[in-house]
């Protein structure tokens, strides 16, 4: 940092992205919230504890391999080129740790940890959207091993192809999806409906006769306290996809502008607007067609951002509104069809939450946004509906669908997938709960003996 407007550029960014980093770090803790208030109270450790392990197990495989893979992979590999060079995200790099900035990645070291964080926020988020689907029937052991598979390889791959200003999807399908629709809800959405298929139904969902019975949350309270925190930590999710200084003039002149992923220019004034009227759109629509069902209201307020975020850069206030407000009861009667008519046993919905209204959100943006540029270069494909759609598919199918099916099978067969039904019947919480009995016992004990000892 040879001058005071550098430095002030480069701290600024450094506290930028660390501000977001707090921000999102809300999101997990709504997910927790929300998923033990889903969940029957017998289940509620285990519900607790497998989405918390997921923050120590993804952070450090991200540290060690995920951020590498962001920077080593837009190319495809192999598509339009091979790895690319990314020293800076390598475990061995000085910039993978204190450093101020000098040298070989002048500025960036000052950056890197607060960007990898960021990014790092984004895959517990990938794996907590299939914590949510696989509640009280999934071994720990089975869910960590997804948590990591999704958190530290199939999302940042699809970041690193379709979030990269330079991502081989970006330069020839004009792939566009700024706040993420297909590349963290997509996935993560699509991941966790390929789980549920070997993982099957928790006992008792369905009678004899395949109708579904209604699981209803078991604490109304933590499931809204936790919606709403998640609400919260999704403006965070929002900010850290933008960059807050650029030159978008490429050479042409100097002007400076928050930009979204791609580099291309937009205000944080603009996706404020966005925000918060796809979010009343995903909520109005959601209290209607579920008759003013709580949790599909709340539930339907996230689906309704998610919808919207791939090009809430760019939509006018009302559109993002109205594309919040038909992909809802679209992704809700998705829900029910698919729960009935393949037996699929989504515990709170986040298959449809995410990865219905993902997709769609990504299909929305390539017809909304036809012809805009996808990227400030301008060789690179302008958004288009086709690319968008085979995008959609890349994102939901092939790096979610078949890498959640594939995993969940090999562990199914191997006998590591599922508790025994004796234990789910009883509760997953067992071994927490005979450890409470045995602790409270010996204490009556102890009780006893002090007043006999008198």
């Amino acid at each position: 940092m040879d001058n005071e407007l550098t430095a002030l550029g480069i701290i600024f960014t450094e506290y930028y992205y660390w501000s977001t980093v707090v921000f999102m770090f809300l999101i997990h803790v709504g997910f927790c919230m929300y998923e033990v208030g889903a969940s029957r109270t017998k289940n509620h450790m285990h519900t607790l504890m497998k989405n918390t392990m997921l923050i120590p197990l993804v952070t450090i495989t991200f540290f060690f391999f995920g951020w590498w893979i962001y920077f080593a992979f837009p190319n495809g590999p192999g598509i339009i080129g091979g790895l690319v060079e990314a020293p800076h995200a390598t475990i061995y790099s000085e910039a993978m740790g204190p450093h101020m900035g000098a040298g070989e990645f002048a500025g960036w070291e000052r950056i890197n940890g607060v960007f990898w964080a960021a990014f790092l926020l984004f895959s517990w988020t990938a794996a907590s959207i299939v914590s949510g689907s696989v509640i009280e029937r999934i071994r720990t052991s089975a869910f960590l091993i997804l948590a990591v598979a999704i958190g530290s390889v199939f999302w940042i791959i699809d970041a690193s192809w379709g979030w990269h200003a330079d991502g081989w999807m970006v330069q020839l399908l004009g792939y566009h999806d700024a706040y993420a629709s297909g590349v963290i809800h997509a996935i993560a959405g699509g991941f966790g409906l390929g789980v549920l298929i070997p993982l099957g139904a928790r006992i008792g969902k369905f009678s004899q006769s395949g109708k579904p019975h209604n699981l209803n949350p078991r604490n109304p309270w933590l499931v809204t306290i936790g919606l709403f925190l998640i609400y919260t930590g999704f403006w965070g999710f929002y900010v850290a996809c933008n960059i807050p200084m650029w030159d978008i003039q490429a050479g042409d002149g100097v002007f400076f502008s928050a930009t979204n992923i791609y580099l291309a220019p937009t205000t944080l004034s603009g996706i404020t607007f966005n925000f918060l009227m796809s979010l009343s759109g995903g909520l109005m629509a959601g209290y209607i067609v579920s008759k003013g069902d709580p949790f599909w209201t709340y539930s339907s307020g996230l689906a309704g951002i998610i919808a919207a975020s791939a090009g809430n850069d760019l939509y006018h206030p009302i559109q993002a509104m109205l594309i919040a407000a038909i992909t809802v009861p679209i992704i809700y009667k998705m829900h029910f069809w698919v729960e009935n008519r393949f037996k699929i046993d989504d515990a709170v919905g986040a298959v449809a939450v995410h990865g219905y209204a993902g997709f769609i959100g990504v299909v929305w943006a390539g017809f909304m946004l036809w012809g805009y540029p996808s990227s400030p270069n301008p060789e690179y494909a302008t958004i288009n509906p086709l690319g968008n759609f085979i995008g959609a598919i890349i994102m939901f199918g092939l790096l979610g669908f078949l890498p959640g099916y594939i995993l969940a099978t090999i562990l199914k067969k191997a006998g590591m997938l599922r508790v025994p039904p004796e234990i789910e019947i009883t509760g997953l919480d067992i071994a927490y709960t005979r450890q409470e009995k045995r602790d409270e016992q010996e204490v009556i004990d102890a009780e006893r003996q002090f007043v006999n000892s008198r």
